[in-house]
């Protein structure tokens, strides 16, 4: 496996986990890395008309599920309400989250349930 110098190199590797992840499982991917001044949506995708806002996290001897936040998912509902406006969506979506932990893969659906 390769060497990864930077947090910023380890999430783009982990998001790249993920995509494949989600389209092996069916999704479409929309977009990636949506900025907006409350935050970042890593991943949105696609899948039986409902869209998927998706926050990737990983790690290794950790467990990277708990770096999902109140306060993260809070950024993640108003970062998603801001594309649903501007992209002029009007469909069932969903906050989901992926974790890689130790190199396996668990998805998470409705977060904010």
């Amino acid at each position: 496996m390769q060497t990864l110098k930077n947090s910023k190199q380890k999430g783009a590797f982990s998001e790249e986990q993920a995509m494949k992840y989600l389209e092996e499982k069916g999704f479409l991917i929309v977009d990636r890395n949506f900025y907006t001044k409350f935050g970042e949506i890593d991943i949105i995708a696609s899948k039986e008309n409902i869209l998927h806002f998706i926050e990737v996290k990983s790690g290794i001897n950790f467990e990277p599920i708990f770096n999902i936040t109140p306060t993260k998912i809070s950024r993640l509902i108003k970062t998603a309400q801001i594309y649903i406006l501007k992209n002029s969506l009007n469909l069932t979506y969903s906050f989901d989250a992926i974790i890689i932990k130790n190199h396996e893969i668990e998805f998470y659906e409705n977060i904010t349930m």
